[in-house]
Order: C-alpha cells, then structure tokens, then sequence
C-alpha cells in the first residue's frame, strides 16, 4: 500500500495588525496519522491566544498519552461546557485526523464545519449534528485519495463582511462556491486555497477590524519513503527478519554500512560488488547490491551526511554516495530507520577520534533530530 502524505499548508491574521491571534494551529505528526486542532479563544488579542494555546495543548496532550480521538474530544466539550457563561477561559475548537491510509475523522464544537477539497470544488462535508447542551458538534468522516484534503477555518472567516453588506457574513456556503470557483473556473492551485479564502474574507470585513482569521488544510498526496538501514541487529539470529523487513517495505533503499551490507548480501544472497571510481580522500567508497539505491560505509558516510545536509548544495555536482543520500533523506516525506545493536570495535580506532566521527548510536540520534526538525516523519526501529 502506497504512503500517503498529509501536507499542512494554513494562512491566519489577528483582527488587530501586531496583536496576537486569537484563533491558535497545532498539529501531531506519527507514523498512525496526522492530526490537525483548531482552536478559536473567546475574544481575540493575547487573552483569546492563551485560552486557544491551552485548548490545543491539552487537546494534543491527551492524544499523545494514548486518548482516543472522541475520548480526547468529549473531555474537551464538557470542559467548554462547564465554561460557558462564566468566567473561566473558553474556546471554540475542530479536531481533524487523517490516518495513513486517508481515512479522515473530524470534531467541531462550535466551529463552522469541515470542507472538502479535491481538484475541482470545495464542499461541505456530510457532517452528524449533535447538540451537547448548550453547544452545537459536528462529526465528520470521509476518506481521502492523494490530491484531496479537509479545509478547517474559524468564524472569522465564515462571518467575514457581517455589517460590511452581508446580512448574515460570507457563511460556510460562500467559502464553498468561492473555492469551486477558484479551482474550476480560476485554475487556482489546491496549496492556494488557505491563502485565497484568508485574502477573501479579510477584503470582505473592508475596513473593520473584523475579527481573527484563520483557514488551515490539510492536503493528501502521495509520499515519498526512504528506508535506512544501519548496523546489524544485536542478536544475529534476527538478521533474515531485519533485512527482510527492510527489503519488503516500500521506498527508496539506502545500506550503510560495510558490516550491514554484508549482511543484506548474505541474506538476500545478492552480489556486494565496489562501484569502480568511487572513495577518496574525503568521500568514502561506494558499492552496489541489485535493488539497492545506494550503498556506502557506515560512521564517516553517517556523520558526512549530518554536517551538510542543511546546505544549499544546488551548485555541487559531486555524485558521491554522500550527496546522494542527502538528496534521499531531503526529498523524503517518511524516514524509516534500522539502526543495529551490534557492537562495532572499529570507530574506537584513534584515527576516527581524531576526526572527530561520532559513533552510528551518537550520529543516528542527532541525525533523527534534524530530520525531524525539517518536518520529516521519522519511524526508528533499533534491533
């Protein structure tokens, strides 16, 4: 089953140029799905920003600590509930979670509800009204194909032009037809939709300061998957089922490593041929295994690759191993990594202490940080 890529583009402003935003985006990233909150504090200005910074936080935190998505949003509604009227922070909110597969899940309470973006139009999602005492919940489900996403955004967009000409404001329809007609009619691009129908609703409050605007989607494509493998499993009675776990998961297959892809030879009994004219003085040598994409050494080619993998290297024509598995991991969406446990005596030679080469365990680490700092989702298996 292919992977699909959720891509998280949204466009906001304050109601008051330099205050902050009342209306707060958060989102999760994991290897089960991507899940995105809406929050809308009452009010707008710093005071409404901390009251949708605690609703987003608390929603996040409950489903990270194992909450279920109605268990985390029931907890949530009774907490506004008991809110409402009095004195204590309260905010309005939408839940959105797409898994891996596209199957999509969104809860509103008090928000104008979900759309559906696909190539062409901008529809409302079929959403299940259920009033929860005072308040009004919408619950929705869909699922969604690469090139289709869920559109969340904040009243300030629905009620944009609310006593600037329209009676009842731009409303949830208008943003609809509006979309439709961008995407039909304009041939706007889908990753332009937040921006356009921000811009839209902000024409509409004319010169009113109107209220805090937010319009964030999240949109389906399909993803690219890079699967790392490094070092042999501790316990070598595990290596058919590591590189065949590895040989069988879909993407692009990078090996370093000389122990490792002796190893992947040895299993897959595949030839481990040296790639002729590769290794020098700086870039070590490269080999090759039949339905590999790349294969190098393991620590230098690891730690090679964290010192430069933020660099601009558009003008660089080296075609090393090096480069090239900077370019795997950057156009990567999903990083899959096998680091292995099994000891290696050699990066305790002086000579690499003298280079200052961190060990696979230290590199790894830090290399997982940075990936996942470029917003990368980064899955490790350590055998």
């Amino acid at each position: 089953m292919s992977y699909i890529h959720v891509d998280i583009i949204q466009k906001q402003s304050p109601k008051v140029f330099g205050d902050p935003c009342g209306d707060v985006i958060a989102y999760d990233i994991n290897d089960v799905s991507t899940t995105i909150v809406l929050s809308d504090g009452l009010g707008s200005g710093i005071k409404a920003n901390i009251v949708a910074n605690m609703c987003v936080a608390r929603a996040l935190g409950l489903l990270r600590s194992g909450a279920s998505l109605k268990e985390t949003f029931t907890t949530l509604v009774n907490t506004m509930n008991n809110a409402w009227g009095t004195d204590s922070p309260f905010a309005v909110f939408a839940i959105a979670r797409i898994l891996r597969n596209g199957d999509a899940s969104i809860l509103s309470y008090e928000i104008p509800p979900p759309l559906l973006i696909n190539s062409y139009s901008g529809n409302i999602l079929q959403t299940l009204v259920k009033p929860i005492e005072k308040a009004i919940t919408y619950e929705s489900h869909c699922s969604l194909n690469p090139g289709e996403g869920i559109l969340l955004v904040s009243d300030g967009i629905t009620q944009a032009g609310l006593g600037c000409g329209l009676t009842n404001g731009w409303e949830i329809e208008g943003v609809s037809k509006f979309i439709t007609d961008k995407l039909l009619n304009k041939r706007a691009k889908q990753v332009d939709i937040p921006r356009l129908v921000h811009d839209q609703a902000r024409l509409l409050w004319k010169k009113s300061k109107g209220d805090d605007c937010s319009a964030v989607m999240a949109l389906c494509r399909n993803g690219i998957t890079v699967n790392l493998i490094t070092g042999p499993p501790k316990d070598n009675s595990l290596d058919n089922e590591i590189v065949n776990d590895f040989i069988n998961t879909q993407g692009i297959k990078i090996i370093c490593g000389g122990t490792t892809a002796n190893m992947v030879s040895r299993v897959l009994k595949r030839p481990l041929q040296l790639k002729e004219g590769t290794g020098n003085s700086i870039s070590p040598s490269e080999y090759e295994i039949d339905g590999i994409n790349c294969v190098t050494e393991g620590a230098v080619t690891l730690n090679q690759v964290y010192n430069i993998i933020d660099e601009d290297l558009s003008e660089v024509h080296d075609k090393s191993a090096i480069f090239s598995l900077v370019e795997f991991l950057n156009m990567a969406d999903r990083v899959n990594i096998w680091i292995g446990g099994a000891s290696n005596k050699g990066i305790n030679d002086i000579a690499f202490k003298q280079q200052h080469i961190l060990s696979r365990d230290k590199i790894m680490n830090l290399l997982v940080d940075k990936l996942k700092l470029k917003g990368k989702l980064v899955v490790s298996h350590r055998v």
